[in-house]
């Protein structure tokens, strides 16, 4: 009886065994990103003092549920271009519809969600610019501004820990930048007689007591002044970022009944989010796919998302309400975090690193 001999196993050469690591990393990197954790740099001062410009955070996808990749063509680890050369990640030939995993917590007021930016219509959904906001208004709730206070349901929310607002100082002399950076205000501006900062309201009034100070003043626009900025842009709601409301968020199911403030509040919702083929407005009357509609039921969940640097932030007070295929998660970790206006180690903020959100 004669025995084979056992073919030696074959060798795999270096560069082989360095790409089949690469794959397997992307991989098991994609998997994590869509699945629990994605990274995120907040781009913009909407959410100061909360989150500051230059923070590296992670935001969980497990709190309200990962959702399914819309747009198939796509390289592996990108958003919306390779790098920063502006050459486009992704062709949107291929739309695949989108649905929501389980996650464990539903949105929550108080949160800090990141989503899609609602306006960005050119591309696909999951590619849409991620924006960063506190959620103030849950599905169904009625939603108020009055003098800067947000209320909801009639009652007043919480002035959230690091909220800030526009002031004048009034002031006697020249203030140097180690004056703001002692009081941490990152946004100021000179003009005729003072400053106008972007501050906490207990910032504002440590700076009442002190004697270079004359005047400290929070710039609150006055009810009733329209401000064309704000959403909707309509005589029937002269709006301001101040003075806003009421305005009910859509929930799923809900029903409203068609007329010229109804359209004026949710014209971009119907026409933009909820999946129509063809919407037409036409001298207050609704038009689907043809068929003129009297009342409207909502297909999705809405949210009121508003930046906590009250007076400097680009949220549902310009562009409506964000919907729940928008929503991308929860931020949960500041892992460290840069400042864009230093230079080489001075631009790390060390006390910001390593911390809950």
């Amino acid at each position: 009886m004669k025995f084979s001999k056992k073919a030696p196993p074959q060798q795999i050469s270096k560069p082989r065994e360095w790409l089949n690591a690469l794959v397997f990393a992307v991989v098991v990197a994609s998997i994590v990103r869509w699945l629990a954790l994605e990274a995120f740099t907040i781009p913009s001062s909407s959410m100061e003092q909360t989150l500051l410009t230059g923070d590296f955070i992670f935001v969980s996808k497990l709190h309200y549920g990962a959702r399914t990749p819309k747009t198939l063509l796509q390289i592996p680890l990108t958003h919306q271009t390779i790098g920063s050369t502006g050459i486009p990640s992704y062709l949107d030939w291929i739309q695949l519809p989108m649905y929501r995993l389980p996650g464990y917590s539903r949105i929550k007021r108080g949160d800090k969600v990141v989503f899609n930016y609602p306006m960005e219509l050119d591309r696909p959904i999951d590619l849409r610019t991620y924006y960063i906001k506190r959620c103030v208004g849950l599905p169904g709730d009625v939603l108020r501004i009055h003098d800067a206070q947000v209320y909801v349901n009639n009652e007043p929310q919480p002035q959230y820990l690091g909220l800030q607002y526009c002031y004048y100082l009034k002031t006697t002399t020249t203030l140097q930048d180690r004056f703001f950076r002692q009081y941490a205000i990152r946004e100021y501006f000179p003009v005729q007689a003072g400053y106008l900062v972007h501050t906490t309201p207990d910032t504002a009034t440590q700076l009442e007591k002190l004697a270079s100070i004359q005047e400290v003043h929070c710039m609150v626009m006055p009810q009733g002044m329209a401000d064309p900025q704000i959403y909707p842009s309509s005589t029937t709601c002269p709006w301001n970022r101040d003075h806003f409301g009421p305005i009910t968020v859509p929930a799923k199911g809900v029903t409203i009944l068609i007329n010229e403030k109804n359209l004026a509040q949710y014209e971009r919702v119907i026409t933009y989010h909820e999946g129509h083929k063809e919407v037409q407005i036409d001298n207050n009357q609704l038009w689907i796919d043809g068929q003129q509609v009297e009342a409207y039921t909502f297909r999705q969940d809405y949210y009121f998302m508003m930046g906590d640097n009250r007076h400097n932030s680009e949220d549902a007070r310009c562009w409506s309400f964000v919907p729940q295929d928008h929503v991308v998660g929860k931020a949960v970790f500041i892992l460290f975090s840069l400042d864009p206006n230093k230079q080489f180690l001075g631009k790390i903020r060390w006390k910001r690193m390593m911390r809950l959100v």
